[in-house]
């Protein structure tokens, strides 16, 4: 049942699909507007999302009567307005002071996004159910390590290096955010 290259190939699959390496600036960025960040709310979110996607993923879709693509664009779109953000250095998403910023965009869809969530489902059709529940954990745990860390890292990089950072992430995020539209909106 468990088969640790399985289980390795999902991890690093959704490591890549989740990018919370390139999301730091993102991260950095969401925790000045906010005040903090809620790294273990963000992280255990998230896992909710990707956990009840990988079981009832294609149910909640066709519930509302949508399907995967629909569900792209919208996340893509979402991401596009980040990343106008970080590359304008404007503010889009307007505070409501309840501290949401540790949910949206953070939690979905910077880290249980739409190609995290897709991804899931795509999996589940080639990867046992423990060996993906276990690739989900290893990447939460290594997303929290990230989130702990962002002030330490900010740090480290300086105003300058974050505000280059911020825009080449901004640039980069904006063409993810272009590629997932590009392929859904074509289907």
């Amino acid at each position: 049942m468990f088969n640790f290259k399985d289980i390795f190939s999902v991890t690093l699959i959704l490591f890549s699909v989740i990018d919370i390496l390139g999301s730091i600036p993102i991260v950095i960025n969401l925790r000045k507007k906010e005040g903090a960040i809620h790294s273990g709310r963000a992280t255990i979110i998230s896992g909710v999302l990707m956990i009840a996607f990988l079981f009832l993923g294609q149910s909640i879709l066709k519930l509302f009567g949508l399907d995967i693509g629909s569900f792209a664009v919208a996340g893509a779109i979402v991401m596009c307005v980040i990343a106008m953000e970080m590359i304008l250095g404007v503010t889009l998403f307007k505070e409501d002071g309840g501290g949401s910023g540790s949910i949206v965009p953070l939690a979905f869809p910077l880290i249980a996004g739409a190609g995290t969530l897709t991804t899931i489902l795509s999996l589940r059709a080639v990867y046992e159910t423990p060996n993906l529940l276990i690739g989900i954990v290893i990447n939460l745990t290594f997303v929290y390590i990230v989130l702990r860390s962002t002030s330490w890292l900010e740090k480290k990089l300086g105003q300058s290096g974050f505000n280059i950072l911020r825009r080449v992430f901004g640039i980069i995020l904006l063409a993810i955010a272009v590629k997932i539209f590009k392929e859904h909106i074509l289907i």
